[in-house]
């Protein structure tokens, strides 16, 4: 395996299981419960929310591959165009942060929208800023700090 996929997917692997515990206690915070059918929710984007809730291990595996090819597929991008943009060599902590806010917004402004999955409720700005420090420690200064490794940027 070449050196450039083995990082992407360790590094896409790394940040997809982070972000998945931190949405299973996010969750937990939030409603004093575990979410057992996180996948199947996620499934929902594919299938509709009724199809994919009433849905077993399958749907589940389904929402578990949606899951991680979201996450690589983000990781992908970052280390794609990293080369081609000089500016994201300028602080991997910084970068990172950004990174995740940007990788949140495509999610809620784009992604989520074309999905039968319904609306996350109002913005709250206070939610969002909380979403993004934790996407950033765990999503996006993984994938940027990976990257700036990769590519030999201190």
């Amino acid at each position: 395996m070449n050196k450039f996929f083995k990082t992407v997917l360790l590094t896409g692997l790394f940040v997809g299981t982070t972000d998945i515990l931190s949405a299973y206690v996010m969750v937990y915070i939030q409603n004093g419960k575990f979410a057992a059918k996180m996948f199947n929710y996620i499934a929902g984007g594919a299938l509709g929310l009724k199809t994919s809730m009433a849905g077993g291990p399958a749907v589940e595996a389904l929402g578990l591959f949606f899951h991680y090819f979201i996450a690589f597929a983000f990781t992908l991008f970052f280390f794609w165009i990293f080369p081609k943009i000089k500016f994201l060599s300028f602080n991997k902590y910084l970068i990172g942060m950004l990174y995740a806010v940007f990788v949140n917004v495509v999610m809620e402004q784009l992604i989520l929208r074309l999905t039968p999955l319904p609306a996350s409720g109002p913005f709250s700005l206070a939610h969002s800023f909380i979403t993004w420090v934790v996407l950033g420690v765990l999503f996006g200064i993984p994938i940027a700090y990976n990257a700036y490794k990769y590519y030999g940027v201190e």
